[in-house]
């Protein structure tokens, strides 16, 4: 059962995961030119893109669940959970297949297994719902479990579309290139 004052949550997080989910229909449109021409990179970009749905969906399916009266999130949380296992396998499996698991997607697999842990919890949580329907502490953990579902779409949606990285390794290693390829200061004169 889900507690009266985290109503409102879902109601909002509802709304916000149909409002992505549109989204995430255009940036694939407008990806989809991109993603034509990148023939190699192509397999990649669709499981970002099916990580990116998954996630809001698995946000909006809960959510509107948790919106129905009785005791509908645990047996959500946990379809849902293994519908993203599902998704996870396959798209690690694909990578395996097209021999796609290098060091340029190493990042994209190691997403997929913190996925996948993450969808595990969230059948744990779904399960506990279900043997503990009064108990709101795994109805709130599905709460915040919806949140990181959003978070990881939106950052797929990112990659997906080509948005650009600021990410402090990346700053931190061009600062240092930077550095050694500039010449030595000669002395100078006093």
């Amino acid at each position: 059962m889900v507690p009266a004052d985290i109503h409102d949550f879902f109601v909002a997080s509802g709304s916000v995961a149909g409002a992505l989910i549109g989204l995430l229909f255009v940036a694939i449109s407008v990806a989809a030119e991109r993603l034509a021409r990148d023939k190699t990179g192509a397999p990649v970009h669709r499981i970002r893109a099916g990580a990116a749905l998954t996630a809001f969906t698995n946000a909006l399916a809960v959510s509107l669940f948790a919106l129905v009266p009785g005791q509908k999130i645990g047996p959500a949380a946990v379809a849902v959970a293994v519908g993203g296992l599902t998704f996870v396998a396959a798209a690690l499996l694909q990578l395996v297949r097209l021999r796609q698991v290098r060091w340029s997607t190493a990042r994209d697999a190691v997403f997929l297994v913190g996925l996948a842990v993450m969808f595990v919890f969230q059948l744990l949580q779904g399960v506990a719902v279900i043997s503990r329907p009064h108990n709101p502490g795994a109805v709130n953990t599905i709460a915040v479990i919806v949140i990181v579902c959003f978070l990881i779409g939106i950052a797929r949606s990112w990659e997906l579309i080509g948005g650009p990285s600021f990410g402090i390794r990346h700053e931190v290693t061009e600062l240092v290139r930077r550095h050694e390829s500039e010449p030595a200061d000669e002395e100078r004169p006093t």
